[in-house]
C-alpha cells in the first residue's frame, strides 16, 4: 500500500500530533511509524490499550531482528496499539541510537511501502540538509511537509522543498500542509499556496491543519465525541480524505477497500 512521509523543516510544527491525528481518521487500514532521527515521544505522550506503551518495543527492536533482511510481515510483531485502536511503531528513544542505524532506512522504507493492505504514515520529524532519512523518503508515495504561515517558516519551507527536489530528483511528489490559526485558516492556506505557486516550487499545497491546542491535548488519550468534533480532527479528516483520494488515483484500479492485516492496521473509532 502507500507510504506517506510526514515531516517539517526548522521548528517542526507538531509533526507527531499531525501524524496521530491523520492516523486516527485515516479511512483505510493504517500504521503510524515514528522515524524521527532525534527520537520519538509517543511512549511518553499517549496511552496504549493495556497501559503505557513499551519503549523497548518498536523501531529499535525491529532493527535488532532485521540485520539479515527486513520483511514487511516482521513489522507487525513490533507494533503497539493506542487507546482508540490506532496501531503505532514506537520510535527510537534518543538521537544517539540513530547513529548506528543508517543502514536501516532504505530497507524500512521498502518494507513500509510493501505492507499490504496497510498504509504507513511515517513521522520523520525535522528534516535537515542531507538527512539520513533520504533513503526512506525515496520509497515514499508522497512526502508531506508541514509549515506555519509565517514569513520565517515559509522561507525555510521554500529552501527545504528545493533541497529535496535536488536530493530526490525523480523521487516522490511533495505536498504541503499549512498549520494555521482557525481565525485566519482559509486565508493562510491560500497565501502559502500563492507563494508556492509564484515561486514555482516542485510541491503542491494540500490544505491545512487547524492550530488547535485543546484538540491536541484531547488527542493524548481522550478519545470520544468531543475529540471527534475538535477543529484538529475535523481538519485532519479533510486532509486525510484528500490524500487517500490522490494516492488511490495514482495507484490505479484496485486501490483501497481493503481489510487490515493481522496485528497491524486495525483501528476502532
Amino acid at each position: 500500500m502507500a507510504l506517506i512521509a510526514l515531516a517539517a523543516d526548522k521548528g517542526a510544527p507538531g509533526v507527531t500530533t499531525a501524524a496521530v491525528a491523520l492516523g486516527a481518521v485515516w479511512p483505510r487500514p493504517v500504521l503510524v511509524a515514528e522515524c524521527d532521527l532525534a527520537g520519538g515521544d509517543l511512549v511518553y505522550r499517549l496511552p496504549g490499550e493495556s497501559g503505557m506503551l513499551n519503549p523497548a518495543r518498536g523501531l529499535l527492536s525491529l532493527a535488532a531482528t532485521a540485520r539479515r533482511g527486513l520483511r514487511p510481515d516482521q513489522i507487525g510483531e513490533h507494533g503497539q496499539r493506542l487507546v482508540g485502536g490506532l496501531d503505532v511503531l514506537a520510535g527510537l528513544t534518543n538521537g544517539e541510537q540513530a547513529q548506528g542505524l543508517t543502514w536501516l532506512w532504505g530497507p524500512l522504507g521498502r518494507a513500509f511501502a510493501s505492507l499490504a493492505p496497510v498504509d504507513v504514515i511515517a513521522d520523520c520529524g525535522r528534516l535537515g540538509a542531507g538527512t539520513a532519512l533520504l533513503d526512506l523518503l525515496r520509497e515514499a508515495d508522497m512526502i508531506v511537509l508541514l509549515t506555519r504561515p509565517t514569513l520565517e517558516q515559509v522561507a525555510h519551507l521554500r529552501e527545504r522543498v528545493n533541497a529535496l527536489g535536488t536530493e530526490l530528483r525523480g523521487g516522490p511528489p511533495i505536498g504541503i500542509i499549512v498549520v494555521a490559526d482557525p481565525r485566519d485558516y482559509r486565508a493562510s492556506v491560500a497565501e502559502v499556496d500563492r507563494i508556492v505557486t509564484n515561486a514555482r516550487l516542485p510541491a503542491t499545497v494540500l490544505g491545512g491543519f487547524a492550530l488547535d491546542p485543546k484538540g491536541a491535548e484531547m488527542l493524548r488519550g481522550q478519545w470520544g465525541g468531543r475529540l471527534d468534533r475538535s477543529l484538529l480532527i475535523r481538519s485532519a479528516r479533510e486532509v486525510a480524505g484528500d490524500l487517500v483520494g490522490r494516492l488511490t488515483a495514482s495507484s490505479g484500479p484496485g486501490a483501497g477497500g481493503v481489510r487490515p492485516a493481522d496485528g497491524v492496521g486495525g483501528r476502532t473509532r
